[in-house]
């Protein structure tokens, strides 16, 4: 019963145990993409925005469009809270006891990590066309080139980062619940019981009691307290 699992995690109510949890494949990419949305995120907002000697106002190092600088920034901080949030989602999963919530939760991992793998492509493809494009003559001194790389190459890996989550996301899902241990619609034993399920009424007649005994009816009734006492109405089951 200890290998039983549902969705890649065993029965709710374990300890959290943090060496095993941050050995996990999944957790290890949900930081290295949350690593990488840090990188991106304070190379575009730090030095993605620079000015020539002779202008005062600045503008957005990928071919003065401020909407790549806006992508850029605003996809860095979202994938970082999301990835903090999943984080959280994978600490509390061991927890929750109801397979359908496992269920709903494995399909909104593979659901975000798919839209975050696709947003990334997207935004690779937009940065590296408008850098593509760039009049680097406006930035004589080089200032902000190094950072506007790094935003590009580190917006190609998170692609396969979050793409290797969706994936993993998918092996979990394809584990699906142990039905054994783990069931949907789960009844109280007793409650069957009580409906009258496996047990049936003691018939007024006893056929051990004398024929002539004017008690008859008394002796039935001790004997079907024999029969069933209420103690063992089933047997306990290791859920």
């Amino acid at each position: 019963m200890e290998g039983m699992q549902a969705y890649g995690a065993g029965k709710a109510g374990g300890a959290f145990d943090p060496v095993t949890f941050f050995q996990q494949p999944q957790t290890i990419l949900r930081i290295v993409s949350w690593l990488f949305s840090i990188v991106i995120f304070g190379c575009i907002a730090n030095e993605g925005y620079i000015n020539r000697p002779n202008e005062v106002e600045e503008f957005c190092i990928f071919n003065r469009n401020q909407s790549a600088c806006n992508y850029g920034v605003f996809m860095g901080s979202m994938a970082f809270l999301c990835c903090v949030a999943l984080l959280a989602l994978d600490i509390y999963f061991p927890q929750i006891s109801s397979v359908k919530d496992r269920k709903k939760a494995v399909l909104a991992d593979i659901g975000v990590s798919a839209f975050w793998s696709f947003m990334w492509f997207v935004g690779f493809c937009f940065l590296a066309n408008q850098w593509q494009v760039t009049d680097h003559d406006d930035d004589p001194l080089r200032e902000g080139v190094d950072a506007a790389r790094a935003a590009i190459t580190f917006s190609f890996f998170s692609i396969f980062t979050w793409a290797v989550q969706s994936f993993l996301g998918f092996q979990k899902y394809k584990l699906g619940a142990d039905s054994a241990l783990f069931s949907q619609d789960y009844t109280d034993p007793s409650q069957d019981a009580a409906g009258g399920g496996p047990y049936t009424p003691f018939g007024g007649d006893d056929l051990e009691s004398p024929a002539g005994d004017g008690g008859g009816g008394g002796g039935g009734q001790a004997a079907g307290d024999g029969v069933f006492d209420g103690t063992a109405g089933y047997q306990r089951q290791d859920y």
